[in-house]
């Protein structure tokens, strides 16, 4: 597809044309922000400069990476047009590898006979497959074309790294509310726009800018509706736009969400964090922007469950259980009302007392396993359910920890490779607190070293105070009591009955 700019510029089609695209900026010097890419020397500025034409340092291939409503479109038709190339366009949506080796032809025609250089702008490059992409690159490498692309998602993984490597990756960025309402002021004055049919109160000029999101494209749309529904034709008195005028027209905020794009894996990563560093507002806020957007919210409760084993884990191990609860119920209920069970156990888990001690413990197992840190499995812990087996040694001198006080024993469990390696180091927020001290005991016990004394309340409290941030939730402490209670209680009265213990 071929298009003539200043064809497509005719005022006499202005008429039917949307808004946003009669205000579209016929110079680099018009456009409404992005200024981190506009300045002197930019790659931009120098493909959009006539003298770019031939020039041997002038960038061949350009991928404009940013949300919707940004200019990416915009920029590939100015370059075009100031630089004196001939244009020619390509949706990635609706163009086959055919359309797009016609487009080359062409333009390598043009560059032979008539010496004119193509700029070839290929909107939703994303879309285009492995062999689409391919296509591109012998007229990129021999500069048949001056390659311009437009992506919605991060190139690094929607562009093919030879592509990539031939092209500078420009960054647009979402417009300011000051810029939106530059965009929108000038609308209303140009001759091009609304030519001062209207006027727009500023508390309608904050609303447009809220429900635009930062779109520009977006808050020309929502002007555009706002002034037909005031229209008053044959008036010569401006009809006038309210913060109403404009909800009645668009009520719903643009939310920049892209479930498969660097939005999604932004959001989700904030999500986390806030859950994490327990701000509980931040929290419920990405929460928030995620179900608007329409994000599965089995995923959502998914990564609420991880976060409870990664991020609070044993410092109040209940939290889990109510998050594998959450994730069943929104599974059985669904939208809208799994909203109330996402929103519960993600203040659950931000709320909470917070521990990764059990993250690290196994990451550290884990690390040590990687190495090679084996080693064979104690013979008197290994199975032993035939006779053969037995003979061998397996099982033999095994003490059956329930057989001693508080089912602790004196006993070897690692490999002798890994003797005295302690992975699990808790905290002293929530349950940890209690689980600390009692660990102690437990590996005094079992490497055959003084037990130290259990630490009474009084003793704790001078040296682990509680964060307040972290308090325990209702019935942690009596759980806890009970617990230790249990694990100190002797062995009087329990039964004493035969055990296989072959198979444990």
């Amino acid at each position: 597809m071929t298009n003539d700019l200043f064809a497509a510029s005719d005022p006499s089609e202005d008429v039917v044309r949307p808004l946003a695209v009669r205000m579209r900026p016929t110079t680099l010097d018009e456009v409404v922000g992005q200024r981190h890419v506009l300045a002197p020397g930019s790659p931009l500025r120098r493909l959009a400069d006539p003298a770019s034409t031939g020039s041997l340092t002038a960038p061949s291939s350009v991928i404009l990476f940013g949300p919707p409503g940004v200019g990416k479109t915009t920029l590939a038709h100015i370059v075009a047009k100031q630089s004196g190339r001939q244009y020619e366009e390509l949706s990635a949506v609706t163009s086959g590898v055919k359309d797009l080796r016609e487009v080359l032809r062409r333009a390598h025609e043009r560059l032979v006979s008539q010496g004119k250089e193509t700029v070839l702008f290929i909107d939703e490059v994303h879309r285009f497959s492995k062999s689409q992409q391919d296509a591109l690159l012998p007229s990129v490498e021999n500069r048949d074309v001056t390659f311009i692309a437009a992506t919605t998602e991060n190139p690094s993984f929607s562009v093919i790294k030879p592509l990539l490597s031939r092209s500078v990756v420009v960054k647009l960025e979402s417009l300011e509310p000051e810029e939106l309402r530059t965009v929108i002021e000038r609308a209303v004055s140009n001759p091009r726009g609304l030519g001062g049919k209207v006027r727009v109160q500023d508390d309608a000029v904050d609303e447009i800018i809220r429900l635009a999101g930062g779109d520009a494209r977006k808050s020309l749309t929502i002007l555009e509706a706002a002034a037909g529904a005031v229209d008053e034709s044959g008036s010569n008195v401006p009809a006038e736009i309210t913060a109403d005028v404009v909800s009645t027209v668009m009520n719903v905020a643009a939310v920049r969400y892209d479930r498969n794009g660097d939005d999604h894996y932004d959001v989700i990563s904030a999500f986390i964090k806030s859950m994490r560093g327990s701000d509980v507002d931040a929290t419920l806020h990405y929460l928030a922007r995620m179900i608007r957007a329409g994000e599965d919210p089995r995923f959502i409760a998914r990564r609420i469950m991880i976060a409870a084993a990664e991020e609070v884990g044993m410092a109040a191990p209940q939290i889990l259980q109510t998050t594998v609860a959450a994730a069943r119920a929104v599974q059985m209920i669904g939208m809208p009302e799994a909203r109330i069970i996402l929103s519960e156990a993600a203040i659950a888990v931000a709320t909470a007392p917070k521990s990764n001690a059990s993250y690290m413990a196994i990451n550290q197992a884990l690390a040590d396993v990687d190495a090679g840190l084996i080693g064979q499995v104690p013979l008197h812990i290994r199975n032993a359910p035939t006779t053969l087996m037995k003979s061998w040694g397996n099982h033999e001198g095994y003490r059956y920890a329930h057989d001693y006080p508080n089912a602790v024993v004196e006993q070897q469990y690692m490999p002798d490779e890994l003797v005295g390696r302690e992975y699990y180091h808790p905290n002293s927020r929530g349950y940890e607190r209690e689980i600390g001290p009692r660990l102690d005991r437990i590996r005094a016990i079992i490497h055959g070293e003084p037990a130290p004394p259990a630490p009474t309340q009084t003793e704790r409290k001078p040296t682990e105070p509680v964060d307040p941030a972290h308090t325990e939730h209702p019935g942690e402490t009596q759980r806890s009591q009970m617990k230790g209670k249990n694990d100190d209680a002797t062995d009087t009265g329990r039964k004493e009955e035969d055990r296989e213990h072959g198979g444990e």
